[in-house]
């Protein structure tokens, strides 16, 4: 099952997995089909566009440990939903996916890689607020997803929703919308911060914190890897729409973002892309892709 490839890279990047089966230890799959270059690209000479087809190569930020989305495999390589959408986006462009350069971008640098040049776009389940619009741009989106709740297995403490999170030790990540989203509508909770979601994990094995809280993907993704220790509560409690982020005042490059987007949707790239990852993960296939905000 391509789910057990799934499992294997989570054991490789380092996240809890002690209660998978032995195929966790099996060999990763071969990833998706790399999307069809395209060929003779002709772009407005001094945009975004037209320098990185005649550079041939860009860079793309995205996280590393979010299996199903973004997750570093056992040859280094990051694989993914996100993964899958830069992959489309560049192939637009003409670039290959060896021709990319993969920056790992945690939630807290996003917005500062975006704006010190550091990568050329941010594909990273980047949830698009008006707070961060006010430093950078986004296409999309891409996907919608929504904040949930992740607990020990069995649930031992009851959890099943938000608001039975008071009192409770709850692991999140500095600078993501969900760690936002319970400082502010859920101050009872007592918040732990870590860099990466794969930290979280940890802690909620060792009985440090009592439950995790993101996006329901990325928690499916975690549980999926290693189902005797976590539970998925299941009661989304937000939308969190994933965009990707550029530059502020790029118009042009957004707007060819959105254009692909779109196009990916029609041609079945998209859906292709999700049941080779997150689909994979969650047993789903893909859902209707959101409309592109052109903002």
């Amino acid at each position: 099952m391509r789910i057990t490839r799934y499992a294997a890279a989570v054991a490789a990047a380092g996240i809890v997995l002690t209660g998978c089966s032995s195929e966790a230890g099996d060999a990763v799959e071969e990833a998706a089909e790399a999307p069809e270059l395209a060929e003779e690209v002709d772009f407005e000479a001094g945009t975004t566009m037209a320098e990185l087809a005649e550079a041939g190569s860009m860079t793309v930020g995205t996280k590393f440990d979010q299996p199903g989305f973004g997750l570093r495999n056992p040859s280094g390589v990051p694989e993914g939903f996100d993964v899958e959408i830069a992959k489309i986006v560049a192939a637009e462009l003409g670039i290959a996916p060896e021709d990319i350069t993969w920056t790992e971008t945690v939630s807290a640098n996003r917005e500062s890689f975006i704006m010190n040049d550091e990568v050329d776009m941010v594909v990273a389940t980047y949830t698009i607020n008006d707070d961060r619009k006010e430093q950078i741009d986004f296409a999309g989106p891409y996907y919608e997803a929504g904040q949930d709740i992740m607990v020990a297995e069995g649930n031992p403490l009851g959890i099943e929703g938000p608001e039975d999170l008071a009192g409770k030790n709850v692991c999140s990540v500095e600078g993501s919308t969900p760690a936002e989203e319970i400082r502010t509508n859920y101050p009872e909770a007592q918040l732990t911060l870590f860099d990466v979601y794969s930290k979280c994990a940890d802690a909620l094995a060792n009985g440090q914190v009592d439950a995790v809280t993101t996006d329901n993907v990325i928690l499916t993704g975690i549980v999926a890897g290693s189902p005797d220790q976590f539970d998925l509560v299941g009661n989304p409690f937000t939308q969190e729409p994933y965009g990707i982020g550029i530059p502020k005042g790029d118009d042009e490059f957004r707007a060819f973002i959105n254009d692909t987007l779109v196009e990916a949707y029609e041609s079945g790239a998209w859906a292709e892309a999700w049941n080779e990852t997150a689909g994979a993960i969650s047993g789903t296939d893909a859902p209707e892709p959101p409309d592109v905000d052109r903002y």
